[in-house]
C-alpha cells in the first residue's frame, strides 16, 4: 500500500521501505482497518467545499487506519508510528473545511470518535476525551444546568479535539469570545510521539501551542473545557428591506445591555436555499439570525422595531423543530454555505475578517462589483474582549484564477483580510505567520516530525531527529 496524493508542502525524509506485514503485526490488539474503500473514506473531511482542495486531495489515503478507544490504544500506535517513521494523521468527525486530517504522505490515520467518554463535570467545567461529539458533550452539561460556551455549527458530529485543533471560534463566540481568549480552554492533555510515548499536560494559555495547529504537534486526549450556566435562548429571524438595514442592526444589537449567543445576518440571494424556512426568510428580504437570552427579548424586540425590522421567527429549538424549522445556528457560520452546495456544487466561499469599527459600506461596495459572483453573509465574534465581523462569503466557482481574483479585490480595500479557504496549511489558510511557540512544542511533542506532515510551513525536515 503507498498513498499517492497531488499535495505534498514538505520534501518527506528518505526512510527505510515499510515492513507493513511487520507494522500490522506491531499494532495487534488495536483496530486496525486496511479495507481500501475505508481507508479512502476515513481519509477525508469536508475540504470538498474547496473546488481546489478537490482536485488536490483526492488521492491522499492512509495506508492504514487505526481506531483506539484508550489512552493505552493511542500510546501503542504513537510508539509504532515513532519505530517505523511513519506519517500520523489524528481524525475524529471530519467536518473540516481544509483537509485537517487528510494525510498528505499515507501512514496512519488515527480514527479518536471512540475515545468519547466524560470523564468529569463540575461547576464551571468540564473535562471530556478528545473523540467526544460536542452535542453530546452538551447534553451532559445541561443534566447540571450548564451548558458549552461556544460550538461549531457541525455540532452534531464535530469532536471537542477537532475542534480545539482545528477551530477558531462558533456559534457563542458573540457572547464568550473565540477559542483562544483566556477562560474557554482549561486544560488538555496530549500524548507525544516518540518510541517511548509520553503525556504532557498543558493549562490555561499553554494550550495555545496545540490549539489551531491542526493536530501537527501531539495528539490531544482529553480537555478541560469551560461551561457557563445554561440558558433557553430564543432562536430569532429578523427581516429587512436591505442588507444595509441587516448590518444596521447587527451593529446596533451589540449593545452591552442585550445578552445574546448568535448575531449572523444573511442576505435575501440565500433564501432559495433556506428551503427549511419556508415564508419566515422570503425572497425579497434579508435577515438576521440570532439566539436571545429570553431576559433581552423586549429590549430586542423593541431595537428590530426601531431598525424597521419585522421578527418572522422567535421560539426556543424545541418549538422551533415541533414547527419543522431550523434552528437559528444552523442558518449561520459556515451552515450557509452547506445549504448552497446542497442545491448548487457550483458555489465554494471565502472567509474575511473586517477591521473594525466595521464599516457596512465595504459589503455595499461589494455587492456592487461582484455581483451575482459572490452572496454575502456576514457573523459577528468577540476576540479578546472587542467585537468583530467576519464574512463567509458565497461565491460562485469560475476557476482558481477568478478565485484568487477575488482575493486580492476584496483584501485591497478596507482593511480586509482573507482567511483562504483553499489551501492545506495552517499559514496560508489564515495564521498568515508561523506560530514559533507551536513548533518549538512540536520539538518537544514529535521530535521526528510525523504528525500531519505538510500542514505547516513552520517544520522543516532539518528539524527532525529520531528518538
Amino acid at each position: 500500500m503507498k498513498a499517492k496524493c497531488a499535495v505534498n508542502a514538505r520534501t518527506p525524509v528518505p526512510v527505510p521501505a515499510v515492513d507493513w506485514d511487520a507494522v500490522r503485526e506491531d499494532l495487534r490488539g488495536l483496530n486496525v482497518i486496511t479495507a481500501p474503500a475505508q481507508r479512502k473514506q476515513l481519509s477525508k473531511d469536508f475540504y470538498w467545499y474547496s473546488p481546489i482542495l478537490t482536485a488536490q486531495l483526492a488521492g491522499c489515503v492512509a495506508d492504514l487506519v487505526v481506531k483506539v478507544s484508550t489512552e493505552d490504544d493511542v500510546r501503542q500506535a504513537a510508539a509504532v508510528a515513532a519505530k517505523w517513521r511513519l506519517p500520523l494523521t489524528v481524525r475524529a468527525g471530519g467536518t473540516g473545511n481544509y483537509g485537517q486530517c487528510v494525510p498528505l504522505e499515507g501512514g496512519i490515520v488515527l480514527d479518536v470518535t471512540q475515545m468519547c467518554r466524560v470523564l468529569d463535570i463540575r461547576q464551571g467545567s468540564m473535562r471530556v476525551e478528545a473523540g467526544a461529539r460536542m452535542h453530546d458533550i452538551d447534553l451532559a452539561a445541561r443534566e447540571t444546568g450548564q451548558a458549552l460556551r461556544m460550538w461549531p455549527s457541525t455540532w452534531h458530529v464535530a469532536s471537542i479535539g477537532g475542534f480545539i485543533a482545528g477551530g477558531f471560534g462558533g456559534i457563542g463566540s458573540f457572547r464568550h469570545g473565540i477559542l483562544r481568549d483566556p477562560g474557554n480552554l482549561l486544560r488538555a492533555r496530549v500524548m507525544t510521539v516518540e518510541r517511548e510515548p509520553r503525556v504532557i499536560e498543558l493549562h490555561g494559555d499553554q494550550i495555545q501551542q496545540v490549539h489551531h495547529a491542526y493536530g501537527t504537534n501531539g495528539v490531544i486526549l482529553d480537555v478541560e473545557v469551560a461551561l457557563s450556566p445554561a440558558v433557553e435562548w430564543v432562536h430569532c429571524t429578523v427581516l429587512f428591506e436591505t442588507y444595509r438595514g441587516a448590518l444596521d442592526f447587527g451593529i446596533a444589537a451589540q449593545a452591552p445591555s442585550l445578552d445574546i449567543f448568535l448575531l449572523s445576518t444573511v442576505e435575501a440571494r440565500f433564501s432559495p436555499y433556506y428551503t427549511a424556512m419556508r415564508d419566515r426568510f422570503p425572497i425579497d428580504r434579508h435577515a438576521v439570525f440570532t439566539m436571545v437570552s429570553p431576559a433581552s427579548m423586549e429590549e430586542f424586540r423593541a431595537l428590530a422595531d426601531a431598525h424597521g425590522g419585522t421578527i418572522s421567527v422567535a421560539g426556543t429549538e424545541a418549538e422551533l423543530l415541533a414547527d419543522g424549522l431550523p434552528p437559528a445556528y444552523e442558518c449561520a457560520f459556515n451552515h450557509t454555505t452547506l445549504q448552497a452546495l446542497k442545491a448548487d456544487r457550483g458555489w465554494t466561499y471565502l472567509q474575511v475578517a473586517y477591521a473594525q469599527p466595521f464599516d457596512p459600506s465595504v459589503v455595499e461596495r461589494h455587492l456592487r462589483i461582484f455581483g451575482d459572483d459572490v452572496l454575502q453573509h456576514q457573523d459577528f465574534a468577540r476576540a479578546g474582549g472587542e467585537c468583530g465581523t467576519f464574512g463567509i462569503l458565497l461565491v460562485r466557482w469560475k476557476g482558481e484564477a477568478h478565485q484568487y481574483e477575488l482575493i486580492r479585490e476584496i483584501e485591497s480595500q478596507g482593511g480586509c483580510q482573507i482567511f483562504n479557504p483553499h489551501v492545506v496549511t495552517i499559514e496560508d489558510g489564515g495564521m498568515k505567520t508561523i506560530d514559533t511557540q507551536q513548533i518549538d512544542f512540536k520539538k518537544r511533542s514529535d521530535p521526528m516530525g510525523l504528525m500531519n506532515p505538510g500542514k505547516t510551513r513552520g517544520w522543516t525536515p532539518d528539524m527532525a531527529v529520531d528518538r
